[in-house]
């Protein structure tokens, strides 16, 4: 089956590639697993406007029958994060993130998983719950023990984050054949020139990236 990412016949498609080599000492797939992903990028706001290029957000995914990696690849204008580095912090979105949305089963469309790292190492991963009739959102620590590890390149302006996130803190049962739901986000910046980006815009007035009706689709390659 031949997948595509980005957008198709008006569908936002994602698809994380089988881990076919074997992982480094650390954890991690080699840089050679990395090219076989078909990226999505994004560089526009939530609403899907003002595009940066210079902001550009590309991620690759790969998966095995324990892990879903994630690889962030940002441009950056500048860096803004908290001193604490390599570390859980909760309220990390308050700084400069990559995050992730999953929702395995989207027969329960209010449940969702967000992953978040950030340019010097620190993580977050939360389990959310929303509750649309009351207008609030419920959220609760995973400590899901994932790993990860990010490079800055400061002469191209490019941070690299990886996410190895285990399987078993997704879904209780991983079926490769069923897809997921999805979104990327990415914000940089202080106020008033914050930059909240989106793959798939959520439109909302204000930035809000708790939308799962905007959710694209995850789809996991065999080949």
């Amino acid at each position: 089956m031949q997948l595509r990412s980005d957008l198709e016949n008006g569908v936002g498609r994602a698809a994380a590639a089988k881990l076919a080599l074997p992982s480094l000492r650390e954890g991690f797939p080699q840089d050679a697993a990395w090219a076989t992903a078909v990226p999505v990028a994004f560089c526009a706001d939530w609403q899907g406007r003002h595009p940066d290029p210079l902001r550009e957000t590309e991620v690759r995914l790969l998966w095995s029958s324990d892990f879903l990696f994630i690889r962030f690849r940002a441009r950056y204008r500048n860096i803004h994060v908290f001193p604490e580095a390599q570390t859980r912090r909760d309220q990390l979105w308050l700084r400069d993130v990559a995050e992730v949305f999953l929702q395995p089963d989207a027969g329960d469309p209010a449940h969702y998983r967000e992953f978040e790292i950030s340019p010097n190492g620190s993580w977050l991963d939360l389990d959310i719950h929303l509750d649309p009739g009351a207008g609030e959102r419920h959220k609760s620590d995973l400590h899901c023990d994932l790993g990860s590890r990010v490079t800055v390149d400061v002469h191209a302006r490019v941070w690299v984050a990886e996410l190895a996130l285990p399987i078993r803190c997704l879904t209780k049962q991983f079926r490769p054949g069923k897809s997921w739901r999805v979104n990327f986000f990415r914000v940089e910046g202080q106020e008033p020139e914050r930059f909240y980006s989106a793959w798939l815009p959520t439109h909302t007035p204000q930035p809000n990236f708790h939308v799962p009706e905007a959710f694209g689709e995850l789809r996991f390659s065999s080949g």
